[in-house]
């Protein structure tokens, strides 16, 4: 869903993009500042196998569960869904290709407009993976101007095709071409967008569960989507236990790090936060490079290293070693991002995403309420789900940084 014919699609960027980060000169907190993440999230193919155990706990054997994926394909898109016709698309240019999908840029020949395709290949046993499955479902419930659109499903006997709304880049992409950072006012736009979409599907007891800036998708105006639901969970009630491995590296929080299952709203804005901070200084908070202790350490480096005392609870998670980590102090996160020193309230809401103890973090709904964003325009938090901010006179993305250094 970029215009990009060199770069993978951000629909299906966890499937297509598999480049693992290097090393730069530059250091940041006592370690080397790494080129941002590309890679897949390691959950995809764990959250695979799992998924069918975790929705159909009394399903056991192979051949049964191979029943089970097809039945419930069938229905989320057997005959009470009605399929679009393969003849009303045109493909254009490949956009990217990965382990199951193949993204291409299309032609609607209904409404002459551009879309994404997003094709995959169905196994003769297996059918459709799982998260596709998972995907369409949650995203034909999902209307709202912060999150893609599906606006339709294609199904053949050998692929099952997704038609999204065309999204020019991904917030991964825009930050590569603005490097060193994005303009104070353009990442308050975004980061109210983000919470926006986030609010909406918490709202609904759904977590996305992937957040990074390749999953963000950004338009020619400004506006960002949530995307790429497949590792999203609608979450049950009672509480429901889940996979630790979700999230790509970067943007995991401690708890889920250390193995904790049950998680809830909280797992999403510790990305949330993380994502703020790469916005503002054009590089990733936490970049990890070898396994989740060196992804720990680098976030205690920052936030101190957490006891019983100050994160009751933490010697009980199964992944807690005691004198794991030397014992750090915590830091003012504007010590290590200046930028955050933009806005006055900006320090603090970023310490309200990165609390190490989940139950301290900020919900999506009150951080849109926090003074950080008392400059936006009293419209802003009024509209209709399916209203796009830029709806209102006056609010428009300003040039980066970069862009007003070259005018």
């Amino acid at each position: 869903m970029t215009s990009s014919s060199s770069s993978p699609s951000p629909i299906t960027n966890h499937h297509v993009r598999f480049s693992e980060p290097s090393p730069k000169d530059e250091t940041f907190n006592g370690h080397a500042v790494v080129k941002r993440h590309s890679s897949y999230s390691d959950a995809i193919e764990t959250s695979h196998r799992n998924s069918i155990d975790e929705v159909f706990t009394e399903t056991k054997s192979k051949a049964d569960k191979a029943w089970v994926r097809r039945r419930h394909r069938s229905l989320i898109l057997g005959s009470e869904s009605p399929f679009g016709k393969a003849d009303a698309y045109q493909k254009l240019n490949q956009l990217g290709e990965g382990s199951y999908a193949t993204v291409y840029k299309g032609y609607s020949n209904v409404n002459k407009k551009i879309v994404a395709l997003k094709e995959i290949r169905l196994q003769e046993e297996e059918g459709a993976p799982f998260t596709a499955i998972r995907e369409a479902s949650l995203l034909k419930a999902l209307k709202h101007a912060n999150i893609v659109t599906l606006h339709d499903i294609i199904h053949t006997k050998t692929t099952l095709t997704f038609v999204f709304e065309y999204v020019h880049t991904d917030l991964s992409l825009y930050l590569d071409k603005h490097s060193g950072g994005l303009n104070p006012h353009n990442v308050c736009l975004f980061l109210f967008q983000l919470l926006r979409g986030l609010s909406y599907i918490h709202e609904r007891r759904i977590l996305h569960r992937d957040l990074k800036p390749q999953n963000l998708l950004i338009s020619e105006v400004g506006e960002l989507k949530l995307a790429d639901f497949g590792l999203a969970r609608a979450k049950s009630i009672p509480s429901r236990t889940y996979s630790h491995e979700v999230v790509t590296l970067w943007y995991r929080p401690p708890d889920v790090l250390l193995g904790s299952t049950n998680y809830s709203t909280q797992l999403d804005m510790w990305g949330v936060g993380c994502i703020f901070i790469e916005m503002l200084q054009g590089y990733a908070a936490f970049p990890g490079m070898k396994d989740t202790y060196d992804q720990l350490d680098r976030i205690f480096r920052v936030l101190g290293t957490p006891t019983e005392y100050t994160w009751p609870g933490i010697t009980s998670l199964p992944h807690y070693k005691h004198d794991l980590f030397p014992m750090y102090h915590s830091q003012r996160l504007s010590t290590i991002t200046p930028r955050l020193l933009t806005n006055i309230h900006a320090n603090d809401l970023a310490a309200h995403f990165l609390q190490l103890m989940p139950a301290r973090r900020i919900s999506a709904l009150d951080a849109m309420r926090h003074p950080y964003f008392a400059g936006l325009l009293p419209k802003i938090h009024d509209l209709p789900d399916l209203a796009s901010i830029f709806c209102v006179p006056g609010v428009k993305l300003q040039l980066e940084l970069n862009e007003t250094r070259r005018a």
